[in-house]
């Protein structure tokens, strides 16, 4: 089923492109002696403009300079996107409306009425309707550009282990995660989210990876910012899936271990404690706990499986209690789960909640929960629970509609 997923989204993509076409070429009609209206070309160039600029982006790499322009196609795509997928499903009715008329016409009724009658044309009241509906969703992504790409949730929750040590009854931690350094165009929410992040006083700050998009520099102009993020036991950090450099077209091998290089001593010169693959121990009073960090491993997507849980689990068997940071949540139920059913806790990120979606009291809904049956929020299987961070920051789309970026309070409580 996931093989056909590619040829599905190309053929609605198409479909999406036809339909928006016809929808402009419908209001704005050729003039006499023309083919198309001036409009419509224009909107045509300025489609194949958007196409070329995003995978030439994507296809040789974006300079620091660039982000802006990439930011702006992306977003535009996305608005499109979502307005060409409105239009192909009220002008896909209306031809199935034409067809049922026509089938109608044909085998009930006069094959010479069918003949001159093809059925209930396309009209430009249901082309109207469907750019006006566009229009919603469309005003929507934009208010999650301006208003909601910094509007941080802050959001608090409390689990019970039985084996949790009671020297460390209380303890609280902070997880941010997929912060995607290379996706800002400010600074002033990123201060005032550090800020806030420091006075909650933490005893630890847990990140569970992708600090930038693609290459280590685009962190460069928020080291010191991050580097500001304080807790009692400072800060602990894994890597994710965008922070290897695998999105680059790296001219040799040798230039792509460089930048892993640089990004490694990102974190060393932020003050984080980067786990590759390792643990790292807490003791008080004579107990411990252990925070076990990993590198990248994914089940979903063909996303790479660099992480060796195995190694980082060594050393931590006599330890009661056990957080493990993994970027990607399909790691919990391809190995964690059935491997290692000592591991009390798992944080993830990775997934963003797709930045789009519905969550309510009621109503939790978004495209990720069709690729990963953990996607935001806390998940429990027998004694052993998984959460999953909707991220600090943004990727591609520069803005949230439903799902808000993140920053988490876990208290561990014994219990």
């Amino acid at each position: 089923m996931k093989s056909l997923l590619p040829i599905f989204f190309i053929a609605l993509l198409a479909a999406g492109e036809y339909y928006m076409f016809q929808c402009v070429k419908l209001l704005f009609p050729a003039r006499e002696g023309a083919r198309l209206h001036p409009f419509v070309i224009g909107y045509l160039i300025f489609d194949v403009l958007l196409y070329v600029v995003f995978f030439s982006y994507r296809a040789f790499g974006m300079k620091g300079d660039h982000k802006i322009i990439f930011t702006t196609v992306t977003s535009l795509m996305a608005l499109l996107l979502i307005a060409k997928l409105v239009v192909l499903l009220f002008m896909l009715i209306g031809d199935l409306a034409r067809l049922v008329g026509y089938l109608y016409y044909t085998v009930f009724d006069s094959p010479k009425i069918a003949s001159e009658d093809p059925g209930i044309p396309r009209s430009k009241f249901l082309a109207r309707v469907a750019l006006a509906t566009a229009a919603v969703p469309v005003f929507s992504l934009i208010y999650g550009v301006v208003v909601n790409a910094y509007n941080y949730q802050y959001r608090k929750l409390t689990l019970k282990f039985p084996n949790l040590p009671e020297a460390f009854d209380g303890f609280r931690f902070i997880q941010i995660s997929d912060i995607h350094t290379g996706s800002f165009n400010r600074t002033e929410p990123l201060v005032r989210a550090v800020e806030h992040i420091n006075s909650m006083n933490a005893d630890i700050i847990l990140f569970t990876g992708d600090l930038v998009n693609n290459i280590a520099e685009e962190a460069a102009p928020y080291k010191e910012i991050f580097s500001k993020l304080r807790a009692k036991e400072g800060v602990l950090s894994t890597t994710g899936n965008h922070d290897y450099g695998d999105y680059v077209g790296w001219d040799t091998a040798e230039e792509k271990k460089a930048n892993f290089s640089r990004f490694m001593q990102t974190h060393a010169d932020m003050g984080w404690k980067l786990l590759m693959n390792e643990n790292h121990i807490l003791e008080r009073d004579g107990q411990k706990i252990a925070i076990i960090g990993i590198e990248n491993w994914g089940n979903a997507l063909h996303f790479p499986k660099y992480g060796k849980l195995d190694e980082a689990h060594k050393g931590t068997e006599e330890i009661p209690f056990k957080i493990l940071m993994s970027h990607d949540p399909s790691h919990w139920d391809a190995q964690v789960r059935p491997e290692y059913p000592d591991i009390d806790l798992t944080l993830s990120g990775h997934t963003h909640g797709f930045q789009f979606g519905i969550e309510t009291r009621y109503i939790k809904w978004s495209p990720s929960q069709f690729v990963y049956k953990q996607w935001a929020g806390l998940y429990q299987e027998g004694r052993q629970y998984i959460y999953v961070n909707r991220g600090f920051g943004f990727l591609g789309y520069p803005g949230r509609v439903g799902i808000l970026p993140e920053i988490t309070e876990i208290t561990l409580r014994r219990g």
